[in-house]
């Protein structure tokens, strides 16, 4: 937020206030997020994602609350590192194979894709 140029020092919340302006959300979420007490919805990181020009995955990681590890961004091939393909990286895993890979339990399944499915990008 720094880099962006965003006074979120200031105790008088200016560059608080200027980023929620810009994100078009309330200013209330840019202080709970700064402050840890709460992770803002979906809707409000995607917006501060895009006012602050990062990822959305970035932005999950930056704000503490979920690690490198919970947002992979590919699976690497699982098989014999000198067999074919060795070193690159293998298709996304889809929401429904991390579920079932996960062992989310099966009646939870559809509600695991759909959450999973709004933090993938939109295909082309």
């Amino acid at each position: 937020m720094r880099r962006q140029g965003y006074d979120i020092d200031n105790p008088r919340g200016g560059g608080k206030s200027k980023l929620a302006d810009d994100a078009g959300v309330h200013r209330a979420a840019v202080s709970r997020l700064l402050q840890r007490q709460s992770m803002p919805d979906l809707e409000t990181m995607r917006r501060l994602a895009a006012v602050l020009g990062i990822p959305l995955r970035e932005m999950l990681i930056r704000s503490g609350r979920l690690s490198e590890e919970d947002l992979p961004i590919a699976v690497r091939q699982q098989t014999d590192p000198a067999g074919p393909g060795a070193g690159e990286d293998s298709p996304r895993l889809g929401p429904e194979e991390a579920a079932r890979r996960m062992g989310v339990p099966p009646e939870l399944r559809e509600i695991f894709v759909k959450v999973a499915k709004q933090f993938l990008p939109a295909s082309s």
